[in-house]
């Protein structure tokens, strides 16, 4: 990830909100640059594990992909927060004792770092991240300045919303071909982030008046509408 003459990635996409600026990044996060917060949507730690538990054959190491990719990302910010928008957790079956150890592991290299979890469905049905990850826990919506954090995107909140849950993808469509991307919905009163977690699929959405489209490649964030 390239520094830009901003000061921010080359490869993100710099907005002002509610008198904020904030950067879209490629990898399917926000920055906020002034109190060096990353924010991340549905992670989803533990879903291969919770489909493998039915007896369904997918993929090992989406826990350690997660978590290099957040690695990545606080490195490359410097950020000192890490805020999640719910469902970082999939399900019950997200405490296996596999995923449980690469998260701690991960937590004791990154000790010095504040995390914050927003609760979402997922969440609720999981349970909470184990006490030794050290995971501030709060409900929505979650107020930070002029940001409500939250992870369902129409709750009523005080300020400009960040939101996840919907995991929004768009379609580029030519008339010979198809591409379809994760993407950022921005709005007047709110932002739907794309889901970060390396398992989770994505929701075709088409934008509401008023509302502009953000796609990522995974290297860079174009505007789309």
């Amino acid at each position: 990830m390239n520094q830009g003459d901003n000061g921010g990635p080359r490869d993100a996409a710099a907005l002002a909100l509610a008198g904020e600026r904030v950067l879209l990044l490629p990898q399917k996060a926000v920055y906020w640059p002034r109190l060096e917060m990353l924010v991340i949507a549905d992670i989803h730690f533990g879903k291969a594990a919770a489909f493998r538990s039915f007896g369904i054959p997918v993929p090992h190491g989406t826990t350690n992909e997660n978590l290099d990719g957040l690695d990545t990302l606080i490195d490359a910010t410097g950020a000192t927060h890490v805020l999640f928008l719910g469902d970082f957790l999939h399900a019950r079956a997200s405490h296996a004792a596999a995923t449980q150890a690469a998260m701690l592991a991960w937590r004791r290299r990154r000790c010095d770092l504040v995390l914050t979890l927003v609760r979402g469905n997922h969440d609720k049905h999981a349970g909470d991240p184990a006490e030794a990850l050290g995971i501030d826990l709060v409900d929505e919506p979650y107020t930070v300045g002029p940001f409500s954090f939250c992870h369902h995107p129409d709750i009523d909140a005080p300020g400009y919303v960040l939101a996840g849950h919907v995991h929004p993808a768009y379609v580029l469509a030519t008339r010979s071909d198809a591409l379809r991307l994760p993407c950022f919905v921005v709005g007047p009163a709110r932002m739907i982030l794309p889901s970060f977690g390396s398992f989770t699929g994505g929701y075709t959405v088409k934008p509401a008046p008023g509302e502009r489209i953000f796609v990522t490649s995974g290297e860079a964030v174009h505007s789309v509408r």
